[in-house]
């Protein structure tokens, strides 16, 4: 039998490591679509890199671990997004059993030029791997000088412009929110949708795959209304939808967090009041605010499983303190194990495009996931419904790429 990858939380005692698993049908996601997205609900800033961390910064000479395989893993260590993910990856390689990584930690400053600098004192200290960077600006950097080196990339960054072959994104991507939203109420019989979304570069993402993804589950758009970033013409824009309602069976609304609740207020103003009309939304409300509000009762929204990471933040908060982190710091726990895994069931061959892309997948932290050969990932999604102030999983999130799973 031959070796498999275990990569999500470590076993319980007389438990069993999670494993590649078998795929038979991929996931479609509509990878054109991508482009120029930052998602909020994971609480990565939005991109470039904010302003102060545009030096480019001295690599550090910080090391995790005294393993035979070495890897680098680039970070803004200038802020406290870059230390939870660094965080992170050393809790991944306490937790994993015989751990054979040695862990270079760079300094990128979230810079183009910090990450294309600490990229190559990674690889040029024997780095095979680089983890990260965040911000796309710096996963620009840091592929520079990767590319040439054949070394591959697991980065965190949203914006999917930056994806290629060998330079792999390991972020929460919208277009896989809507995917598993979309493709699921049309398997409800939901044939007739509407959007409203925000007029920035996450909302073009999350139209352009709605668009893409209700025709293919059978269905039509019948209107899409597009409000402004301050929200001045969104009580305009909820009412012109209103016009529709008797036309939809399905509004999609992406905002999440405080923004989510405006939004829910307009509509609700505007004459949505549920019913007929099912609210849909993405992983931007697995938010403690959109459960507790009224108007979301009963709204349906696509995010990763939650098990995986609240037991994760537990560990995390055990260890580091300071409570509950950001979701995205989970990422940095997920490519650690997955280079762990890697380098045990493949030894020297770890790092190669095939074991990067293996169709068969992974189970993080976050649940199921694999690389295409272009960059960009795919996931495996739960369906949640809000019931009684709190999100209750109404489609579990498939274990395997098999369809229907």
């Amino acid at each position: 039998m031959s070796l498999v990858v275990p990569i999500a939380a470590p076993r319980a005692a007389g438990g069993s490591w999670p494993r590649f698993r078998r795929a038979l049908v991929p996931l479609a996601i509509a990878a054109a679509f991508l482009a120029g997205c930052a998602r909020g609900d994971v609480g990565v800033p939005m991109e470039p890199a904010p302003a102060g961390q545009a030096a480019a910064a001295a690599p550090t000479g910080e090391v995790i671990g005294n393993g035979a395989v070495t890897i680098g893993l680039v970070l803004p260590l200038g802020g406290e997004l870059g230390q939870q993910f660094k965080n992170s990856a050393a809790l991944a390689y306490a937790e994993f059993p015989q751990a054979n990584l040695k862990i270079l930690v760079k300094d990128d400053g979230g810079s183009e030029a910090g990450a294309r600098a600490a990229a190559q004192a990674a690889i040029g200290e024997g780095a095979q791997l680089v983890l990260g960077p965040i911000f796309a600006p710096a996963v620009a950097g840091a592929a520079s000088v990767a590319r040439p080196a054949n070394v591959p990339i697991v980065a965190f960054s949203t914006d999917a412009t930056v994806a290629s072959r060998g330079v792999n994104l390991l972020s929460f991507l919208p277009s896989a929110d809507v995917e598993r939203i979309i493709s699921f109420a049309g398997s409800q019989g939901k044939r007739s949708f509407a959007a409203l979304v925000p007029e920035n570069g996450y909302g073009l993402v999350v139209e352009a795959a709605f668009r893409e993804v209700a025709g293919r589950a059978g269905g039509r758009v019948v209107a899409v209304e597009r409000y402004r970033a301050d929200r001045s013409d969104l009580a305009a824009k909820a009412q012109a939808l209103s016009a529709y309602a008797g036309q939809i069976d399905a509004l999609l609304v992406p905002e999440g967090g405080e923004g989510g609740v405006v939004v829910a207020r307009a509509l609700q103003g505007a004459g949505f009041t549920g019913g007929r009309v099912q609210l849909l939304g993405t992983g931007q409300w697995d938010d403690p605010r959109i459960a507790g509000d009224p108007a979301f009762a009963g709204a349906w929204y696509a995010a990763a499983d939650r098990a995986g990471f609240d037991a994760f933040a537990t560990r995390y908060a055990a260890r580091y303190g300071g409570g509950v982190p950001p979701r995205a710091a989970s990422l940095a726990y997920d490519a650690t194990t997955l280079a762990a895994g890697l380098v045990r069931a493949h030894g020297a061959g770890a790092f190669s495009e095939a074991a990067i892309t293996n169709p068969n997948g992974f189970i993080g932290v976050n649940g199921l996931f694999r690389f295409t050969t272009g960059g960009l990932n795919q996931r495996g999604l739960a369906v949640y419904e809000v019931v009684g102030g709190a999100a209750r999983v109404k489609s579990p999130a498939p274990r395997t790429f098999q369809a229907g799973s």
